[in-house]
């Protein structure tokens, strides 16, 4: 009982971080949701899902927003990127794979907190293909794609409404691929189902609480809040590694 409840309220806290300032779905799930349903990669199949759902009501809701000429590259390179990413993780330890997951998260929150704020991207071929690469190999390995891709979008499009129309089309569009890989690979389990029923009801709740604060928050301060949460993300990783 207090496994589904932590769920319940993890579902909260993740919808309404993904909401608000656009990712940190899985970035938040997955310190503990490992440890609540037991497998690491029905974590990530089940945090996916989960990701899916927020992402989907909020790209539906906004969807004349989305920019798709800045999303279409860097989606391609993240779907083929995670895919194999996906199948890698099918054979490496359990062990091994927490141990790439520290040291990986560790050096991603600190290169963020120093230097975030001093990058600026532009929409070309060659950032597009970098930033699709890395997002798709932290989301295939370890369900945490959003930071990546949220520097890109948040870099290349100034208007905080479109911003967050495509980071949401990126992140419902890469989770369902993922999804479906991983439900080839024997990650979506009855587990994972029960799990996702649980958490449905949470992930409407933080959406519309999340909705609500974003709708607030003044366009010129909203990419400092974002850069914020990426290095409370950081605090966070580095703790639970």
């Amino acid at each position: 009982m207090n496994d589904l409840l932590s769920l319940f309220l993890l579902c909260i806290g993740a919808s309404f971080i993904q909401r608000t300032t656009g990712f940190g779905f899985g970035i938040f799930i997955m310190t503990l949701l490992p440890s609540i349903i037991g497998s690491y990669g029905e974590a990530t199949a089940l945090s996916g899902i989960l990701a899916l759902t927020t992402s989907a009501i909020i790209a539906w809701r906004m969807r004349k927003l989305i920019v798709w000429k800045k999303l279409i590259p860097i989606l391609v390179t993240f779907i083929v990127v995670s895919t194999a990413a996906i199948f890698i993780l099918t054979r490496i330890e359990g062990q091994l794979l927490n141990r790439i997951l520290g040291a990986v998260l560790i050096l991603i929150s600190i290169y963020f907190c120093l230097f975030s704020q001093r990058i600026k991207l532009r929409p070309t071929k060659r950032v597009m293909f970098s930033t699709g690469t890395l997002s798709g190999v932290m989301g295939g390995l370890f369900g945490m794609q959003g930071p990546p891709a949220v520097l890109y979008f948040i870099t290349v499009e100034d208007d905080k409404d479109k911003y967050m129309a495509t980071v949401q089309a990126f992140f419902l569009l890469g989770n369902l691929t993922m999804t479906l890989v991983r439900a080839f690979n024997g990650f979506v389990t009855l587990s994972v189902s029960i799990g996702y029923l649980i958490g449905l009801g949470g992930v409407f709740i933080g959406s519309s609480i999340g909705g609500y604060v974003f709708s607030r928050i003044p366009k010129h301060i909203f990419r400092y809040v974002v850069y914020a949460y990426i290095g409370i993300s950081g605090l966070i990783i580095i703790i639970n590694a």
